[in-house]
């Protein structure tokens, strides 16, 4: 069942003022030089899934200056035979809104209808910094599997600011710890479930004949898989919390381990290129495993991934997005980087006039 987005509408979103864009189901390429509006494109595309994109920008912060009037992206997507119309923007200071097929819905539901995995720059350190971010990379590839993910995620954050602020507080309620630490144990026991589930799968999904390594990963975590013993732990620790001011034992703390199998060596202590080469690896296992078990890979977003790259592995990449069907968004700043991809994408040129982005199907042969 392929999935598709055959048309974006971008109205007054970062660098573009007006732009438009049709496509054919093909890998798409886009380029142009830095500061055209390449990676723009793609963020727009990454709110067509749950969340707030793939640089976590605030709706304000999406406005084109000087106007400064809102932006809208309005996008047309198949699924299978079923074709869906998403709005989606905001107005200056207000939240960001969503209609799917005319009706307002909550943004959840875009997982059910988008399953959507990316790549950035800027995740080329993940292995080495903070494990938040190696958490929010874990959870965007459940969230592709498991689309009520979101939900359980705002419903365990939502009571963990209602406890931390009891404990901020110093309150001493045991009632109201209790029905909050409920909350947290249920949603949180759920989150910690679906993480297992998924990269219990993404072992089984490697891929030998992949140019790009198999990754061993671990969910790191000393919270409690079970509903009732997280329930407990965070009664628990509600003393070593009050004095800490903030909840310190749950799945919000978790981590995402992983080590290049072939190596044995831990992702952190792989050179630059390897770390980029294990994420490539778990995107494509991520893809072939939605493809296999629901017959839908995910769209996929890969920004400037092809300049990071050797030329065997830029074009064994090239043939795996290919034998995945999956509908890719790539970028770049020369079209020599996509050569090996040829007449099997569909190829776009941005330039930059006078800080107005325009789009312009470039015909390769």
């Amino acid at each position: 069942m392929a999935l598709r987005l055959i048309q974006l509408k971008l109205s007054h979103f970062r660098s573009h003022q007006r732009t438009e864009a049709v496509f054919d189901g093909r890998p798409v390429v886009f380029v142009g030089a830095n500061g055209a509006g390449k990676t723009n494109l793609i963020e727009a595309i990454s709110l067509l899934s749950p969340g707030r994109g793939l640089r976590r920008a605030a709706p304000d912060d999406l406005i084109r200056q000087p106007q400064g009037i809102g932006w809208k992206i309005t996008a047309t997507i198949t699924r299978g035979d079923t074709l869906h119309e998403v709005d989606t923007g905001a107005l200056p200071g207000q939240p960001r809104s969503l209609r799917i097929d005319g009706k307002a819905a909550p943004q959840s539901a875009l997982g059910r209808i988008v399953p959507m995995l990316w790549l950035t720059p800027a995740m080329d350190r993940l292995w080495i910094e903070a494990a938040e971010g190696r958490r929010r990379f874990l959870d965007r590839m459940v969230l592709a599997y498991f689309p009520d993910h979101a939900e359980a995620a705002l419903a365990y954050e939502k009571a963990m600011r209602q406890r931390n602020r009891l404990l901020r507080d110093h309150v001493a309620n045991g009632a109201w710890y209790g029905a909050l630490e409920a909350q947290m144990a249920q949603s949180g026991a759920q989150l910690s479930a679906n993480r297992r589930a998924v990269i219990a799968r993404l072992a089984q999904a490697s891929d030998p004949a992949s140019a790009f390594p198999a990754a061993d990963l671990t969910l790191l975590c000393d919270a409690p898989a079970d509903e009732s013993a997280l329930a407990q732990a965070l009664a628990d620790s509600r003393r070593a919390d009050m004095a800490a001011g903030r909840s310190l034992t749950g799945p919000h703390r978790a981590d995402l381990g992983a080590i290049w199998r072939a190596k044995g060596m831990q992702a952190a202590q792989c050179s630059t290129g390897e770390q980029k080469a294990l994420l490539l690896s778990l995107v494509l296992a991520n893809a072939r495993a939605l493809s296999a078990d629901t017959g839908t890979p995910p769209i996929l977003l890969l920004d400037e991934v092809a300049a990071h790259l050797d030329a065997p592995r830029r074009a064994a990449l090239f043939d795996e997005l290919c034998a995945l069907g999956a509908q890719a968004f790539l970028t770049g700043t020369e079209l020599a980087l996509f050569t090996d991809l040829g007449p099997r994408a569909h190829y776009f040129t941005l330039s930059d006039d006078g800080g107005f982005s325009h789009l312009a199907e470039s015909l390769t042969s």
